[in-house]
């Protein structure tokens, strides 16, 4: 979102503002003084309107195109419009009952329901749906099992509650039995199964560390194995839906934008920054053209919301589309699919 506070307007110059706002975004087209004189529903004439305008050029929230005499918003407008000028409506009860028989609570795996909830967003809006796919890292842990490989190597199995299964081979200082490995196995078992690792990774060193010498002494392999066994995971994932979508009327001087665009869906690591960044705040986020700070996404908008369970943030949804898009009707879908995505993934668990 931006930083920089909304200008001081008049009622009558927020209406104007509003009326052009919304027919730029169903029409596309420069909005003219005579045409936002009869449509916007004051008593107001032309000339008036024209003066009007040109404040609010001045203030940098329309624009003129240098090939017509009406104008269009800027992102700075656009900003202004969706914060404080647009009315947001619930989604209808029709929407919200395609999103549940799309989002079923009995799909075999989570990665499943987010797919589904990627290309729903895709076909709701016909803009382009993203899902970030968290680590299995992001749900709670099972069971934990260590195989000794060879003299230093072990292989950690890690089994978590959604059915997931993790391998990693730990390179270790020293060799250990398989009775000191299954000694450690036992206490995590028996003191973190039912944690997500992000919060095993915070505790189990501590603890361990923290007990007894004693306890250290017979668990000094858990410490070392807890801390190769719980480091950072590889990045997420993230699915995208859509692409094509945005090729729609897209005029030639855009391609090159989209071909820039379309790579960054190829690599994802920069989207996923972005997307992960979005998770982390409450609420609908809002990008508008260059307010991401992404190069790729200039010219275009991304709504996106955080879904999870139990309070624990998994990730993130959203829509990329032009940033003329319908506001009103996408941020109520954005909103109503995360929540119900978050209710399934609840109910699946």
């Amino acid at each position: 979102m931006t930083d920089r506070s909304p200008p001081a307007i008049d009622a009558r110059t927020r209406q104007l503002l509003r009326t052009l706002i919304a027919q730029y975004l169903e029409e596309g087209q420069p909005v003219g003084s005579r045409t936002l004189a009869r449509s916007a529903g004051l008593d107001v004439s032309p000339a008036t309107v024209r003066n009007i305008m040109a404040d609010l050029e001045e203030l940098g929230l329309v624009a003129s195109p240098h090939t017509s005499a009406g104008r269009v918003p800027t992102v700075r407008g656009l900003r202004l419009f969706v914060d404080s000028l647009l009315e947001l409506k619930p989604l209808p009860r029709g929407a919200v009952m395609q999103i549940q028989r799309e989002l079923p609570r009995d799909l075999a795996t989570p990665r499943e329901l987010l797919g589904n909830a990627s290309s729903l967003l895709s076909a709701m809006t016909h803009f382009v749906g993203l899902v970030t796919v968290p680590g299995a890292a992001d749900a709670p842990l099972k069971q934990i099992e260590f195989v000794s490989l060879d003299a230093r190597r072990v292989l950690a199995i890690l089994v978590f509650a959604d059915g997931q299964v993790q391998n990693r081979v730990l390179n270790l200082s020293r060799r250990f039995d398989a009775r000191a490995l299954e000694l450690a196995a036992n206490y995590l078992n028996e003191h973190y199964a039912g944690l997500r690792i992000d919060e095993i990774r915070g505790r189990v060193l501590a603890d361990l560390r923290a007990a007894g010498s004693e306890l250290n002494r017979l668990l000094d392999t858990a410490v070392e194995v807890a801390a190769e066994t719980f480091a950072p995971e590889p990045e997420s994932d993230m699915l995208v839906s859509g692409q094509t979508n945005l090729m729609s009327g897209d005029e030639g001087q855009q391609m090159e934008r989209l071909r820039e665009l379309f790579e960054a869906f190829q690599r994802k690591r920069e989207l996923l920054a972005l997307l992960e960044g979005c998770a982390r705040s409450p609420g609908v986020r809002l990008f508008i053209g260059e307010e991401s700070g992404f190069e790729p996404l200039k010219g275009y908008s991304l709504v996106s919301a955080s879904y999870g369970v139990e309070g624990h943030v998994l990730g993130a949804i959203g829509v990329i589309g032009p940033t003329r898009m319908a506001y009103h009707s996408v941020i109520p879908v954005v909103q109503a699919t995360a929540k119900l995505l978050t209710d399934a993934l609840r109910a699946s668990e």
